[in-house]
């Protein structure tokens, strides 16, 4: 996991802190119940309650993944930018999930955390299994891995069948993108920007690159550099064929964006009128609504093959 370590002592005296606090105030952590050894997709045992009943989602990909599990009942708490669905935005929220606020966790008296290994830091993780709260770590990072995520959490929440079912979808719909893009030869360049200012886009070690890619388009934005940066006049020599705008930037002004780059008929994809604005959740969250990213993709890159979708 990624994060900032604190020392064995720090540790130690925040969560003696923490617990104290809480403890004091009525709110200290719920009851034990019984509980079974696993080890989670990132290789950690853990022991974790047979039957979870108060669960605190520390990443929005999780949450989504425990609605798509229809077990939203036992959520005791999200991150802040858990918005999908919209019940979602109603829980309690905990802060960001890189920046989690332990005494809120706590306080919501959870009997499983479950985080994310690339984004949760570790320092908190650790803070709150000394704390006695358990916390199993999975870590969505493409479609494969989303799936296997899937699978992990419906095995700790009871909805193993449920899980099996959100999966088997999955990979029908992969199944399907795939095999109507094995119909052309065609893969026309794709410029997917996630950054307005400075303009970012996708690199080679990202799941976006591999979406565009399984979608049947070519990633101009390929290469080592996980996101890397552009002027507008490098995005025009590139000459997208397609546009796709799904800025991780929550208050960008989409349509403005999309407005500027249509003032360039010298690029293909103004004159094609392929110049796409996209759902920001879909593209910077592996959860199963992946997929979702695969088609809309798929539809905007060859509309001749699929019901465009932008």
């Amino acid at each position: 996991m990624s994060g900032i370590y604190l020392n064995r002592v720090q540790r130690l005296v925040v969560a003696i802190a923490v617990f104290l606090v809480f403890a004091l105030a009525g709110a200290a952590p719920a009851d034990k119940t019984p509980l079974r050894t696993v080890v989670d997709p990132t290789g950690r045992t853990v022991n974790v309650p047979r039957d979870p009943r108060r669960v605190v989602a520390l990443a929005p990909s999780v949450t989504e993944i425990v609605y798509a599990l229809g077990r939203e009942d036992r959520l005791a708490g999200v991150t802040r930018f858990s918005n999908y669905p919209p019940a979602a935005g109603q829980l309690p929220k905990v802060g960001s999930y890189v920046h989690l606020d332990v005494e809120r966790i706590v306080a919501l008296r959870p009997d499983l955390c479950v985080a994310v290994k690339d984004g949760n830091p570790i320092a908190v993780v650790e803070q709150l299994e000394a704390l006695g709260l358990p916390v199993f770590a999975v870590n969505p990072l493409d479609l494969e891995t989303v799936m296997q995520s899937v699978e992990a959490i419906g095995g700790l929440l009871d909805a193993a069948a449920v899980a099996r079912d959100v999966v088997a979808d999955m990979r029908q719909r992969i199944a399907r993108v795939e095999a109507r893009v094995a119909q052309t030869s065609l893969r026309p360049g794709v410029f997917l920007q996630i950054g307005i200012s400075p303009i970012v886009s996708v690199g080679s070690s990202t799941f976006i690159h591999t979406l565009i890619e399984m979608a049947g388009g070519t990633n101009l934005a390929a290469g080592p550099t996980p996101y890397p940066r552009f002027s507008r006049e490098q995005v025009i020599a590139l000459a997208p064929e397609v546009i796709v705008i799904s800025s991780m930037a929550r208050d960008a002004v989409f349509e403005q964006v999309k407005a500027e780059w249509m003032q360039w008929p010298v690029i293909p994809a103004v004159r094609r009128g392929a110049v796409f604005i996209a759902p920001p959740d879909l593209f910077d969250r592996p959860s199963p609504r992946l997929v979702d990213a695969l088609e809309v993709l798929a539809g905007v890159i060859h509309p001749n093959l699929f019901e465009a979708r932008p």
